[in-house]
């Protein structure tokens, strides 16, 4: 599985971006697929996730309310809509992807992915 983010760019507080996520793979439909972002100097933080359906997701208590994550498997994409950016939203966005095979490990749990895209810089200036 090769996943490629982009969407992310400069934007003022308050506004919006939308981030999308390419994946190549025949597993897509039937896996998990995540957003993480990592700032500078911190450690990469589960942003949002989403079951292989899209009946179920996840966010991350900062960013609920503000963003929704989407995917759309008849196009192999995931998106992450962000809404009233703060500043504090600045990172590299990376999209995620596990096998798409039984997992019990957490939505928000890092070690559960396995595919990684290269990120997306989005920076939210005040």
């Amino acid at each position: 599985v090769q996943l490629q983010a982009s969407g992310g760019g400069l934007v003022q507080a308050g506004g919006s971006l939308r981030l999308s996520c390419a994946a190549s793979g025949r597993t897509f439909s039937s896996a998990v697929m995540a957003w993480f972002h990592q700032a500078p100097g911190k450690e990469r933080d589960f942003v949002a996730a989403i079951s292989w359906s899209g009946r179920t997701t996840d966010y991350a208590d900062s960013v609920k309310g503000r963003f929704t994550i989407s995917r759309d498997n008849a196009k192999n994409m995931v998106y992450l809509q962000m809404n009233s950016l703060k500043p504090e939203d600045t990172a590299v966005y990376y999209c995620a992807s596990d096998r798409g095979i039984y997992n019990s490990q957490a939505l928000r749990s890092d070690s559960r992915y396995d595919y990684w895209g290269q990120g997306t810089q989005v920076t939210v200036s005040s």
